[in-house]
């Protein structure tokens, strides 16, 4: 596929504290899904789509990411063309907002950018979410998912009966629509951010909705983040069946 000149922000700052003991000395995003980190099958899936330049914003840990990168360059290539990767240690306590402005000078010049967190996964289509945006003349888009089923839905009538049971519906369209951490974003959303303390998810995102700004790419197919080791387990089991939808090189 046509390499695209576009940048991909990847959030690997946090401490990921609901994966447990699996946290305690490496960053979530290097937390391995049969053998490779999550941050790999997230940067191979922009690379399928032609988008190689990737700026990870580290902190937990951030040494283990940079020690892992450098010693294993090999991974992070495509069609033998080594992928252009940048660590930027953001700090350990800094909020998601200020990683991505301590990443402002990397992105100033660019017309839009890729911002996806460290823990997601979808098959989302990344070109045309792009094209999405830019032909929305937004400043940002978010990618709304509707979130995994996790336990049996119920249908109950007036009389508290139950009339309808059924375990992990495949139709959760009643659960509403959710933040699925791929956006596409205009370098003037930095504007927004105020300092290391900004929550990305809450003032800068807030204000963007509040001036119109901000516009959704509805996707109701796979999605799925690894907030926990239940999470973690249903991926690994997609990857061995060969059933892992994000999977298509």
């Amino acid at each position: 596929m046509e390499k695209l000149n576009m940048k991909v922000v990847i959030f690997a700052g946090g401490f990921g504290s609901r994966l447990g003991s699996l946290t305690e000395t490496t960053p979530k995003p290097m937390i391995k899904i049969c053998g490779k980190p999550i941050i790999w099958h997230i940067m191979k899936y922009y690379s399928h789509y032609g988008i190689d330049d990737f700026l990870i914003l580290s902190g937990f840990k951030s040494k283990v990411l940079e020690d892992f990168f450098s010693r294993n360059k090999n991974l992070f290539k495509s069609q033998n063309k080594p992928w252009k990767v940048k660590i930027l240690n953001t700090g350990l306590n800094t909020m998601t907002g200020g990683r991505l402005k301590r990443a402002k000078k990397y992105l100033k010049d660019e017309d839009c950018f890729c911002l996806t967190y460290g823990d997601g996964l979808s098959d989302v289509n990344i070109l045309k979410l792009i094209k999405f945006h830019k032909s929305s003349k937004k400043l940002a888009t978010v990618l709304a998912v509707h979130p995994p089923a996790r336990f049996g839905s119920l249908k109950i009538n007036k009389r508290n009966i139950v009339t309808k049971f059924e375990e992990k519906p495949k139709d959760n369209s009643d659960l509403g629509w959710i933040n699925g951490g791929f956006f596409v974003l205009s370098s003037k959303i930095f504007n927004l951010i105020k300092n290391d303390k900004t929550i990305w998810e809450r003032e800068p995102l807030e204000t963007l909705a509040k001036q119109k700004q901000l516009v959704s790419y509805r996707h109701k197919k796979f999605w799925i983040a690894m907030d926990t080791i239940r999470d973690k387990k249903e991926i690994e089991k997609l990857v061995n069946k060969k059933m892992a939808p994000w999977i298509k090189w």
